[in-house]
């Protein structure tokens, strides 16, 4: 393994940064606080980095919050999608998504909810960049969560077609990323889950 000295460093890029740690960092601030809540000098420090660094290598705020986006779309979001499968039944994977979303809304309390559907969003109304990388993310999310239900046979035709049903299920998860955002816990969010997996599998039949 190389010393420390021998790896180039962008200029700017403090020594021992480490940029997942420090995407952390900044993810928390911003999914605790939110975007406007969120100081330059509180995500500094979460990043343990200096000011200038931080506008050398994101350029500004709104580009770190672009990049811990795509950070938690990697990380945190990575298990709610792969949920989906398919390893079992419909109804088991969808089952086993939406436990993965009760799970990321709630699982710590200092990060209730979801940064893309409760901070994005928030931070969307205002800021273009912001809506279409809103766009961008609910799209992948429905797309994939159509996927899943065509790989079940679930058809573009009737009434409820499988992009229908997609976005209906993306809403329901948003639905419990919202309660969780205003403080419900896991034992109240279960039960809601389960009954939205039970919802879309009747609106097939």
């Amino acid at each position: 393994m190389a010393s420390t000295n021998s790896i180039h460093r962008p200029r700017g890029r403090p020594r021992g940064f480490d940029d997942t740690t420090a995407l952390e960092g900044a993810m928390r601030v911003f999914w605790s606080r939110g975007y406007e809540q969120a100081a330059v000098g509180t995500l500094c420090r979460a990043m343990n980095m200096p000011r200038s660094s931080l506008y050398h290598l994101f350029g500004d705020k709104e580009g770190l919050f672009l990049a811990t986006v795509a950070h938690y779309t990697a990380t945190r979001l990575r298990p709610v999608t792969e949920a989906l499968g398919p390893t079992g039944s419909l109804h088991e994977d969808l089952t086993a998504f939406f436990d993965q979303v009760v799970y990321l809304a709630s699982g710590d309390a200092d990060t209730p909810g979801c940064l893309i559907s409760s901070v994005l969003a928030d931070a969307a109304v205002t800021n273009p960049a912001f809506q279409a990388e809103r766009n961008h993310r609910c799209d992948a999310l429905e797309a994939r969560i159509a996927r899943r239900l065509a790989a079940d046979g679930w058809s573009e035709d009737g009434t409820c077609s499988a992009s229908v049903a997609a976005s209906l299920a993306a809403a329901m998860a948003r639905g419990i990323v919202s309660r969780a955002r205003s403080g419900q816990g896991a034992d109240l969010l279960r039960p809601v889950a389960k009954a939205a997996a039970d919802a879309l599998v009747a609106l097939r039949g």
